[in-house]
């Protein structure tokens, strides 16, 4: 790939910690903590974990795939080496020198029975060791839920701001779908953010349609969307994007393998779309492991299938490092 070499460094700024664990790394971390698992079958557990090429999950079987992977990560000694694990393997594997790396601490600590803290630190020590042993900047992204309370999410909040100095660089919504959930309920917490230096991104125009993207868009004010395909079915939501500046972190992989779009013409007429409008967007993998992809992957499968040309990926790539959280950081 001209343009995107081996040697290329590249950015990816939506990546799960949930998602982005080999399963032979999770599979062992499960074991030295006793957890119980479904199967005693290696292989049966890789399946459990992962969507395979040819076998797409439902948007929600995707979401319930990750009741493994946080259980499993529910201490401190599993979020440190899950980490760490994450940021080496992308380096090592597709000389990913910026990542950004996001998860939920409360969905970590086994309804309250671990501290939150101790979560926390554990992911920043995870983190400092991979900066340390490789030449990589990184930042944690915590994540809210649609399915929490106000309380819970403020809480989360508080975590992120009392961690920024330490390596938290922004905070995100996720979570499935939630009766009753509106953006506009976090507008405050999300001002509160952006007041505690933190970048902010939230998921949306994803299970949702292009309306979620403007309502997130007029309420949280974000830096960046996580997803946002669905903005590509509205123009004037595309010229709101385009207007505020505001950046989709696209994870083509990820939507196709759970139907958020469901073919290659279609992710072709997304892109397209955005091109069309000049909204500015970034190429991810969701979660690489969980997914079976990486990011050199989706640039392949990009470029090969004809939906982006190389030098439309290269300027996704640029747009990554310059829309990245972590470059505020001082490492």
């Amino acid at each position: 790939m001209p343009g995107i070499g081996p040697n290329t460094r590249l950015a990816e700024l939506h990546v799960h910690l949930g998602g982005s664990v080999d399963p032979s790394v999770m599979w062992e971390v499960a074991h030295a903590q006793g957890i119980r698992l479904p199967t005693k079958n290696y292989w049966r557990f890789v399946d459990l974990v992962t969507v395979r090429p040819g076998r797409a999950k439902s948007f929600k079987g995707y979401l319930d795939l990750f009741r493994w992977t946080e259980l499993i990560q529910s201490s401190p000694t599993a979020i440190e080496r899950s980490v760490y694990q994450t940021i080496a393997g992308a380096y090592r594997k597709n000389n990913i020198t910026l990542l950004e790396l996001r998860f939920n601490p409360m969905k970590r600590n086994r309804g309250g029975e671990q501290d939150l803290d101790h979560i926390m630190m554990a992911a920043v020590r995870g983190l400092d060791r991979a900066e340390l042993e490789y030449p990589v900047k990184t930042g944690l992204i915590v994540c809210l839920d649609r399915g929490f309370s106000l309380r819970q999410n403020e809480v989360l909040v508080e975590k992120a701001a009392k961690y920024a100095a330490r390596g938290v660089v922004g905070v995100d919504v996720a979570g499935p779908y939630s009766k009753g959930f509106r953006y506009s309920s976090l507008k405050q917490l999300y001002r509160k953010a952006r007041r505690e230096g933190l970048g902010l991104t939230v998921h949306a125009g994803e299970d949702e349609g292009a309306s979620s993207v403007r309502d997130v868009v007029e309420h949280l004010e974000p830096d960046r969307i996580g997803h946002g395909v669905r903005a590509s079915e509205d123009e004037k939501t595309m010229d709101l994007l385009r207007e505020r500046g505001t950046v989709l972190e696209v994870c083509p992989t990820s939507n196709l393998q759970t139907g958020v779009v469901k073919d290659i013409g279609e992710l072709k007429r997304v892109f397209a779309a955005l091109k069309s409008r000049r909204v500015r967007f970034t190429i991810n993998t969701d979660g690489p492991e969980m997914l079976t992809t990486n990011l050199r992957g989706e640039i392949r499968m990009l470029t090969g299938k004809g939906v982006l040309a190389e030098r439309e990926v290269e300027e996704a790539n640029r747009t990554a490092f310059e829309a990245a959280f972590a470059q505020r950081r001082k490492v």
